[in-house]
């Protein structure tokens, strides 16, 4: 039997207590920190550096060790040997940029806009991919395809007429949009909104002629194109011209235009001319903003029998001689002035009268019309000798005679049995008393 050691006696030397049990102490606690392979200083105490670790192995705050050159892991904010995320290299791979070009190409291609130019851009397109490592290939080459189809569709409509039957819609709609010109034509009535026929007018609506309506169609006709916008006012006076000018070729029979109707007219805007718009509109419409027109006030050869026609045609031919009258009123002030005007009526007067000697008239209307023709022929002398005259004062005597003569007033038997309007149309107080020589509106025999 052994006797164990005393306390605190020492191992004899090569001998080693079992793992993890010191002399003196329980096997599984060591009693004091140190072991046979743990020699004094082989970890160091706080503050002391060991046998494996020198000084500034493991650098102090601010110091730099054996493994770590200056720089090889940079501080916050200083680059080192290695970049952090974001300086060289991204987490993610970024994908190539798409050209430009190919995105214009499709466009254009799906447009069928310029398709010219969208082949061509697709062609560029696919060259930049090529080169530069771009996407967009199928882009590129699908705008070639559709812009392909549309250079074959635009040469079929250049060679059929069509590309020109698109730009006449295209340019009437716009022209529709732009408040000065509308898809009328001769002879068509229409409501416009509000009422009025004044200012700018962006719509129409058509309505029959038969019922009430506020405008007629009477005559159109096309500026000429002298390049830029001419103005407005100069398109207005033009129209203002021309209009009232053609008014009477609708209107044949004006005794049946009421006195409230005037002459108004759509022109080109400015926006409107630069679409190509160049159509002066006519119409006829009341002067009363509330008012309205009811029937159509078209007179012609679409609408007339042959002797009423006739009638007219023949009338037309001493109104536009009457409408000539000198600018100034009163013959005193222009003598020489209402004495070529007297000449014009004398040679209007004879191809009146030769017009309705030339046509034959229906019996009704046969006698009534033959006693105008002997009264225009001794009116028409009266005129000779104003021309003649040496002085206001004769030049008013003839001038009375012949009047009187070829009264309005002396038609209305021919006139009701031609079937044709048979109220005069008012006289213009400003100058039909007889006190001067241009008093001839709605003259007519």
């Amino acid at each position: 039997m052994a006797i164990p050691p005393p306390p605190g006696s020492q191992q004899p030397e090569d001998q080693y207590p079992p793992p993890g049990t010191p002399p003196g102490g329980h096997p599984a606690y060591p009693s004091h920190p140190q072991g046979p392979y743990q020699q004094p200083g082989a970890y160091p105490q706080p503050g002391e550096p060991g046998p494996y670790q020198q000084s500034g192995a493991y650098p102090q705050p601010g110091e730099q060790g054996p493994y770590q050159q200056p720089g090889a892991y940079p501080r916050p904010g200083v680059p080192g040997q290695y970049q952090s995320w974001g300086q060289g290299y991204s987490p993610y791979n970024s994908p190539a940029p798409v050209n430009g070009l190919a995105i214009s190409a499709l466009v254009l291609g799906i447009l069928c806009f310029l398709p010219a130019i969208g082949l061509v851009l697709g062609a560029v397109a696919l060259a930049q991919i090529k080169k530069r490592g771009e996407r967009g290939r199928g882009m590129a080459v699908g705008g070639m395809v559709m812009s392909s189809i549309g250079v074959v569709l635009l040469a079929v409509a250049v060679a059929t007429g069509g590309a020109r039957d698109f730009w006449d819609g295209f340019r009437d709609a716009a022209n529709d949009g732009g408040g000065a010109a509308f898809s009328l034509e001769k002879g068509e009535c229409f409501d416009a909104p509000g009422g009025a026929l004044e200012g700018m007018a962006y719509d129409v609506d058509k309505v029959p002629c038969t019922g009430e309506h506020d405008a007629e169609v009477f005559a159109d006709f096309e500026l000429r194109d002298s390049g830029g916008y001419p103005g407005d006012s100069s398109i207005t006076d033009t129209a203002d011209d021309r209009c009232y000018a053609l008014k009477d070729s609708y209107a044949m029979d004006t005794w049946a235009v009421p006195d409230d109707v005037d002459v108004y007219y759509f022109t080109p805007t400015s926006q409107s001319w630069r679409l190509g718009d160049r159509e002066i509109t006519c119409l006829f419409g009341n002067t009363d903003e509330k008012g309205s027109l009811t029937g159509s006030l078209r007179k012609d050869s679409l609408t007339l029998d042959p002797d009423q026609y006739a009638y007219l045609g023949a009338a037309q031919i001493l109104n536009r001689a009457m409408e000539a009258a000198p600018d100034e009123e009163y013959v005193e002030d222009d003598l020489p002035g209402h004495k070529k005007w007297a000449t014009d009526v004398v040679e209007a007067l004879g191809r009146q009268a030769d017009r309705l000697r030339g046509h034959t008239f229906a019996p009704a209307a046969g006698k009534p019309v033959t006693a105008l023709v002997e009264d225009i022929g001794r009116s028409r002398k009266e005129w000779a000798e104003a021309a003649k005259a040496e002085d206001a004062e004769a030049f008013y005597a003839h001038y009375e005679k012949a009047m009187k003569l070829i009264d309005p007033k002396k038609t209305v038997t021919a006139r009701k049995a031609l079937g044709l309007a048979t109220t005069p149309p008012a006289v213009d107080e400003e100058g039909g008393d007889g006190s001067g020589a241009g008093s001839g509106t709605g003259m007519e025999v």
